[in-house]
């Protein structure tokens, strides 16, 4: 049983008068004992919370950043009106703001034997599981001076994805997709390496595309036109070691990643090829393997993306480079998303890079630092020369370290957090213009 502020009131407002014309036990038992009868009167008369049932209903899943909605039924069996205040508990994060939070607590009425819906309203703040916790009832008696009080665990999950803002820059890269893919008024056949048909020879044809063999069996000469190549396999390798959690900005590295990631498979799904995927730092933290390109992959990725976290240890470059080859069977792009920071990459990853680089055509993806930048240019004052010389300092050894890359034959992409994916997407029809997929 629980007290209202309005038995407070009514036990202040009797205890006005006894105190100031009747100050004794008389008086003070006068106002005590009517109002104890009403209050247990009153908790008698309530509904009982312990029989309500619960049931759930609504999204299971939800963007970062949209709203999702969770309705909860209330079922009362009782011969009496429920009265009552419900609060619906989610994890702190299952909102961007406490005053969002209000969309939590409901004050309703059910008829005896009756039910109710209730909608909570969600907007998440972090990347992936929301679960329900109890729901606390606090039932009113007629007179509102007590309450009684149960909680129910009513269990739900919604599952918060990643927001995918990248998804803008897709129909720019189909349209050049469908370019270089021939399905579009400007045809580019020659470009690729897969075989498309026979044609007439015509002044200015490279002779290598003439095909003898057609020409044997007909009077005019026929060349070879090709396309790029389709069914091509390409694993994506997101670092999850500590590098990835710290924050450029707003968004930590490993977010702009996924949204790079969600990009690149869109683009790759569309252009016929076979996408994996794979998170490691120690060990596989996460893996689509042996995906099809189709309709459910990009829906798959996102889901596994939903729950992937950053861990505070250094990420073990030998295991990665085994862990990649084993996922990786024959030819691959490798698209490796990782940082640039010097010692990381050259007591790690360059140990290990040729044995991946002999084998698949090898792609490094990072997130740079717009304000290390900003530091480099800064001027005015004593403090603002001293960020200049470190901004400086930052963005020399991250050309070192890309250029180490390069050597190495990896591709290498170093971009802000807004821009990595389409730049990524612009390196991935790069290279597959260039017939290197």
């Amino acid at each position: 049983m629980a007290l209202t502020g309005r038995a407070a009131l009514v036990a202040a407002l009797g205890s006005l008068p006894v105190g100031i014309l009747a100050p004794s036990w008389t008086g003070l038992l006068a106002v005590d004992v009517p109002l104890s009868l009403a209050i247990l009167c009153d908790y008698a008369l309530a509904a009982p919370v312990r029989t309500l049932h619960f049931t759930r209903s609504g999204d299971t899943s939800v963007r970062l950043g949209d709203t999702a909605s969770v309705q909860l039924t209330v079922t009362s069996p009782s011969r009496r009106r429920l009265r009552a205040h419900i609060r619906d508990a989610w994890p702190p994060s299952s909102w961007t703001s406490e005053a969002e939070q209000a969309s939590s607590r409901h004050q309703f009425e059910v008829p005896a034997g009756g039910r109710r819906r209730l909608t909570t309203l969600l907007r998440p703040s972090r990347r992936g599981d929301r679960e329900a916790d109890r729901v606390t009832v606090r039932s009113f008696g007629p007179l509102g001076l007590a309450t009684r009080q149960g909680s129910h665990r009513v269990p739900w999950t919604v599952r918060v994805l990643p927001p995918f803002t990248s998804r803008k820059h897709l129909p720019s890269r189909l349209a050049r997709l469908r370019e270089l893919d021939g399905r579009t008024s400007v045809l580019t056949r020659g470009e690729g390496t897969e075989f498309d048909s026979l044609r007439a020879y015509v002044p200015g044809d490279d002779t290598r595309s003439i095909d003898w063999r057609a020409t044997a069996r007909q009077s005019a000469v026929a060349v070879r036109t090709w396309r790029p190549e389709r069914d091509r396999h390409i694993l994506i390798v997101l670092d999850t070691g500590r590098t990835s959690a710290s924050r450029v900005g707003d968004v930590p590295r490993l977010d702009a990643a996924m949204d790079a990631t969600l990009l690149l498979t869109a683009l790759a799904t569309r252009a016929g090829d076979r996408v994996n995927l794979m998170a490691y730092d120690r060990r596989v933290r996460a893996q689509v393997r042996g995906r099809t390109a189709g309709g459910d992959l990009l829906s798959t990725v996102v889901s596994t993306l939903a729950t992937l976290e950053s861990e505070l240890v250094e990420t073990d470059a030998h295991g990665l480079s085994t862990a990649a080859l084993s996922h990786a069977p024959r030819r691959s792009l490798i698209v490796l998303f990782t940082g640039l920071d010097a010692a990381p990459i050259e007591e790690g990853l360059l140990p290990v890079l040729p044995e991946l680089t002999r084998r698949h055509t090898v792609l490094v993806a990072a997130v740079a630092d717009p304000h290390v930048e900003a530091m480099a240019q800064a001027r005015g004052t004593v403090d603002a020369i001293y960020e200049a010389a470190a901004g400086t300092q930052a963005q020399a050894q991250r050309r070192r370290t890309a250029d180490q890359l390069r050597r190495h034959g990896v591709t290498v992409v170093d971009a802000a957090p807004n821009d990595l994916a389409p730049a990524l997407a612009d390196a991935y029809l790069a290279l597959k213009a260039a017939g290197r997929l």
